[in-house]
């Protein structure tokens, strides 16, 4: 059956190993299911209270109090909420940096390496007891351009927080980097630590850029402890993060852990605390939260570890293992699809992988990427090359989610020949193995037969007003209005994510609305769609008076009924491998009633 739905995510952040637009889906019980966006997902089950600690030095405050400087960028993301009293050259400065970097360094700039962080684990975590005899680390962080005192203070954070006995080097790896500052002013600072803790610190630097899954792996290279933590240098480890990690890879060294992350806020770098989640994706590879399968809720003790079909990016491994395992895919450029990759490798071949709410770092929410503004094509490549090597029949799924087809589509994944051989080497389980035993919840598109993308200078849109009215908007390119239209021989799946819905007419009005999938199917609402045209009503905000302001409404005239003010929609086809059914599947009208599929 043909179904419209939207898959609503928030610009937060596709962690595909960072976190910039993550959309949660909620699978298994007892948790009861819903249709949340990562935003209130987040709200209402990841974040705690936050932290009321304001990271503004008494000293800024001091003697600005009452005094409200103009803002010279208010629609600037850093000054929304952060920036009163500073002075208009204070203002540029900050607002320069935020460009470069994607967070305050201004701000940064000004904290104390050695900042407190609020202990934000579960009380079981405080106290507990382990092992004497764990395995020494070795901590890889990873930089491309960061702000200096960021990189400073995460080489604090870790040698304060991690005992000394546990603690066998920290390896900085620089991904080519321009700024100036991070040449003579960080050997500067590595040598101040060296006359306390000589040859801590070790340094690689590229001369060319490699990308994160190869400057991962040129510092795994390096090091030569037991086990090695992977991390961003945009971090600050909490108190006993080690330890725990250290702990379950001594009981297991097949396990790749992850840390749980609290957020730290671009613009005032005040930490949000997090609770314990699934590492997720979709199948355009983009990462989101996912709550644990239902056995890890039946312990009834959030500080134990939970199994996750992935990672997000940060890791912690057994170092031998991981070169058995076969590190992270160095054909990867650029950014993202490694973490998805190393997640689907490590539990099809021999390994597991576990989330550990006792081990927390707090981990800076960028506003943007400044060494590539628009991931998506690195993204795409990436995914693809994922979907080749170790997808099997299911592939189809990734290229249906980036609407682009099997053959011919032009995109040079590289060579994949040498993944290929590593799964045969390992002996690795089917996709199929994958998807039944470790990630249910990711529902692949059985049955498909087109899907189509919405391609025109208005586009359907579920807007930021809750509710299921959906409107027309200008055409962008962010997931709001990630809308296909999927046509599919089987009903609508049980473990369709929570966060889609599907456009609907309840049969009652014109207006069509945007429902649960799951809950329009039950109530019988029409979802079968014959698309011609749509007629736009345009209705305007009383309280606007420029008329600018306004936002367009899908109205659904009869299917008899000629109107001369329409919308035509442009459906791109896409056919994925399977037979076409009719060979006018386009020929489609939006309207009121449907009496059949085509």
């Amino acid at each position: 059956m043909p179904v419209w739905y939207c898959t609503k995510k928030t610009r937060r952040a596709r962690f595909a190993g960072g976190f910039s637009g993550l959309s949660v889906r909620h699978f298994g019980k007892p948790a009861v299911a819903f249709k949340r966006t990562c935003a209130t997902f987040l709200a209402e089950h990841l974040i705690g209270d936050v932290m009321k600690n304001d990271p503004t030095s008494k000293e800024d405050k001091k003697g600005k109090e009452g005094v409200k400087m103009k803002k010279l960028y208010p629609d600037s993301y850093l000054f929304r909420r952060w920036g009163d009293g500073l002075s208009e050259a204070e203002q540029r400065e900050a607002e320069e940096l935020f460009q470069k970097y994607g967070y305050n360094t201004f701000l940064s700039d000004r904290l104390p390496l050695n900042r407190e962080l609020p202990d934000t684990r579960d009380s079981r975590c405080v106290g507990k007891k382990y092992p004497e005899d764990l395995p020494n680390l070795s901590v890889v962080l990873i930089y491309l351009d960061e702000a200096l005192s960021v990189i400073k203070r995460a080489i604090r954070s870790i040698i304060d927080k991690t005992p000394a006995r546990l603690l066998k080097e920290i390896i900085l790896v620089d991904d080519c980097s321009s700024n100036e500052d991070l040449k003579d002013m960080l050997n500067a600072y590595i040598a101040f630590i060296h006359e306390k803790r000589p040859g801590l610190v070790k340094m690689v630097r590229h001369p060319k850029q490699l990308g994160l899954a190869a400057a991962r792996v040129s510092g795994w290279e390096v090091a030569t402890g037991d086990v090695v933590a992977i991390l961003d240098t945009h971090i600050e480890v909490h108190v006993e993060w080690a330890e725990p990690l250290l702990a379950r890879i001594k009981e297991d060294r097949t396990l790749v852990l992850s840390p749980v992350f609290d957020n730290v806020k671009y613009d005032n770098l005040e930490v949000i605390p997090y609770n314990a989640a699934a590492d997720g994706f979709d199948w355009a590879l983009w990462c989101m939260y996912e709550t644990f399968r239902p056995e890890w809720y039946k312990l009834n003790d959030p500080s134990q570890p939970g199994k996750s079909p992935s990672v997000m990016g940060i890791l912690v491994v057994d170092r031998l293992f991981f070169g058995e395992i076969g590190l992270l895919d160095k054909g990867m450029k650029v950014y993202g699809g490694e973490n998805v990759e190393l997640g689907i490798r490590v539990w099809s071949c021999g390994g597991s992988i576990e989330v550990v709410p006792c081990s927390k770092i707090a981990h800076i929410e960028r506003a943007h990427k400044p060494y590539q503004r628009d991931l998506r094509d690195t993204m795409l490549r990436n995914a693809l090359r994922v979907a080749e090597v170790w997808m099997d029949e299911y592939k189809s799924n990734v290229y249906v989610a980036w609407n682009i087809p099997i053959k011919d589509h032009g995109i040079d994944i590289g060579d994949i020949s040498e993944r290929k051989q590593l799964r045969e080497r390992l002996k690795c389980k089917p996709f199929k193995w994958y998807l039944d035993n470790v990630y249910p919840a990711l529902e692949p598109h059985t049955g498909l037969i087109i899907s189509n993308d919405l391609k025109r200078d208005l586009c359907l849109d579920q807007g930021t007003i809750p509710g299921n009215l959906p409107i027309l908007y200008g055409c962008h390119v962010h997931p709001p209005q990630v809308c296909i239209k999927i046509l599919t021989l089987n009903p609508i799946s049980t473990e369709i994510s929570q966060s889609q819905r599907c456009l609907v007419d309840l049969g009652v009005g014109q207006l069509p609305g945007l429902y649960d999938c799951k809950e329009a199917q039950s109530k019988n609402f029409h979802m079968l769609w014959d698309f011609k045209q749509v007629i736009l009503l345009r209705e305007t905000d009383p309280k606007e008076t420029s008329g600018v302001s306004f936002r367009l409404r899908l109205f659904l005239p009869s299917c008899f009924v000629r109107r001369t003010r329409g919308q035509r929609w442009t459906l791109q086809q896409r056919t994925w491998g399977y037979s076409t059914v009719r060979g006018h599947l386009l020929r489609h009208r939006l309207c009121h009633p449907i009496p059949e599929l085509l």
